[in-house]
């Protein structure tokens, strides 16, 4: 079935392109990326697959060379011209996307703009790696974050070594050039036995994925040259411990009631301290 084109109006849709595999497209984005008159890209973190779906005809300008004060400018022009324009960012926009300043614009230029979310490299990650970030009683604080780095510093309460003293599950974008500091850091406060993952590249052709001690973060890193487009995952939920297997959630307890279920009578009254009864 052709999309229907004319539902698409003069705009600019800010729309996540996930962490790289065209599948992980929410039905939202693929939708816009067929429509769309002209496609704005940052062609370095958004992989060509990702285009297959696109119009013939569509105008796909790529960004990796360019400035905010080049990309801004030409995007007003082109819905100015009554043409819809997708800006396609890697991951979800809202995370490290760099969208702030196109909004500012976009209102200052009174020019009508959507955001479309997308799936972020954590959530493949996570799903990748076969684990929930947040066990019970083990770990229910997921802190996504990264380092200071050349073009952006990180204020200085949210300095790697103050997050990392939560012991949470931590995912840790754009470091990959720091990792030795990195690491350093991250085994004041996690054991440096604890397995941590290196996701390079997820969703990508050549994507991958290794589950190595936190104390051979730095060296796995440099010796496969892992350095681009890279996300590490530091969470006790990747422990295999029988600790985090026997934990278990009390939403779908045989013992624990909830608006929609009561317990199970045969399980006697010893279980009463766990009827509480709320809403979602």
């Amino acid at each position: 079935m052709e999309p229907d084109i004319a539902l698409l109006k003069p705009a600019v849709y800010i729309v996540g392109a996930g962490p790289g595999d065209p599948e992980l497209l929410t039905v939202k984005a693929q939708r816009l990326l067929a429509c769309a008159d002209v496609i704005v890209f940052a062609d370095s973190l958004v992989p060509q697959q990702i285009l297959k779906g696109v119009r013939a005809e569509a105008e796909l300008i790529k960004t990796s060379d360019k400035t905010l004060e080049e990309i801004v400018p030409f995007m007003i022009q082109r819905v100015h011209q009554g043409r819809s324009v997708v800006r396609l960012h890697s991951g979800d926009p809202s995370l490290y996307g760099a969208i702030y300043e196109q909004i500012q614009q976009l209102i200052e230029a009174e020019i009508e703009f959507e955001i479309v979310p997308g799936i972020s490299a954590f959530q493949d990650a996570a799903a990748k790696l076969k684990i929930e970030l947040t066990v019970p009683e083990l770990v229910q604080t997921i802190i996504l974050t990264r380092v200071s780095g050349r073009a952006t510093s990180v204020p200085a309460d949210e300095e790697l070594e103050s997050l990392a003293a939560h012991k949470a599950s931590l995912c840790l974008y754009l470091s990959a050039r720091y990792v030795e500091e990195t690491q350093q850091k991250l085994i004041k406060y996690y054991p440096a036995e604890m397995p941590i993952a290196i996701c390079y590249r997820l969703g990508w052709p050549d994507e991958k994925i290794r589950v190595v001690p936190l104390e051979k973060m730095a060296q796995v890193t440099q010796e496969e040259n892992l350095i681009r487009t890279t996300l590490y995952v530091i969470s006790p939920a990747l422990a295999k411990t029988p600790q985090a297997s026997t934990f278990r959630s009390k939403l779908y307890n045989p013992e624990h009631s909830h608006l929609f279920r009561q317990p199970d009578p045969d399980l006697g009254e010893e279980t009463s301290p766990l009827r509480c009864t709320y809403e979602f």
